[in-house]
Formats: structure tokens, C-alpha cells, sequence
């Protein structure tokens, strides 16, 4: 990841890194920052049939817990709503399966040290 201080720039790399990752995964984009008054969803992607709600989380230093921790139950109930108000928005992904996934470059951001955390929250939209 290019060296930056602005965090704005920070997340856009991040991001452009997991969408990078999980293309070569195999996933198809369906949305990229996906906004509504409930939220924003950073990628939207397809795997086969299921609908995955990706959140990607950089985080530059570990010292606050790191970026998977920093999903916290009130951003995990934020991210549903969201993904809900996409799924009314968006009714032909509405019948497929869903999960969220949880992507986490590391402090350097390369894409082959990765966290991808599956079904991150344990369950469907």
C-alpha cells in the first residue's frame, strides 16, 4: 500500500487491496461503497450463489485491538441494516443467501498476509 497519511486515502487502498484479493479469490463485484442513510457498505461482492457484505478494516497500528476487533456489535447492527436496505433496494439479490465477511489488510497492507474472515458475524442478513 502506497505510504499516506490521510486515512481517507488509507481506506480507499485498503479497500482497492481487498477488492483485489477477493477477485483473485474468485468473488465477482456486485457494489463498491454502497451508501445509504443507514450506512455504507464497502464492498458487495458475489461468491457462486451467496451474496457477501464485505467490511474492510485497516487499521495502521495494532495498539487499539487492530481492525478486526474494531467490529464492534453496534457496527456489526449498523452493517445489517444496511445490507437489509440493500437487499429492499436491490430485490433481485434479495432471494439469494448472505453472509458478511470481515477483510483486514495487515499494518502494511499486503494483500498476502490478508485476514478474510468468513460469516464474520455467525449468521444470514
Amino acid at each position: 500500500m502506497a505510504v499516506t497519511s490521510n486515512p481517507r486515502q488509507l481506506g480507499q487502498l485498503a479497500e482497492t487491496a481487498a477488492l483485489d484479493f477477493l477477485r483473485h479469490q474468485g468473488l465477482r463485484l456486485v457494489a463498491r461503497n454502497w451508501r445509504c442513510r443507514l450506512g455504507e457498505l464497502d464492498l458487495v461482492m458475489q461468491e457462486n450463489d451467496t451474496l457477501v457484505f464485505v467490511e474492510v478494516r485497516y487499521r495502521r497500528h495494532q495498539g487499539w485491538g487492530g481492525a478486526l476487533s474494531s467490529v464492534t456489535p453496534a457496527k456489526q447492527q449498523k452493517l445489517i441494516r444496511a445490507a437489509q436496505s440493500f437487499l429492499q433496494q436491490e430485490p433481485r439479490w434479495s432471494k439469494h443467501p448472505c453472509r458478511f465477511d470481515v477483510i483486514a489488510p495487515d499494518e502494511q497492507g499486503q494483500c498476502s498476509h490478508t485476514r478474510w474472515i468468513r460469516d464474520a458475524f455467525g449468521g444470514p442478513a
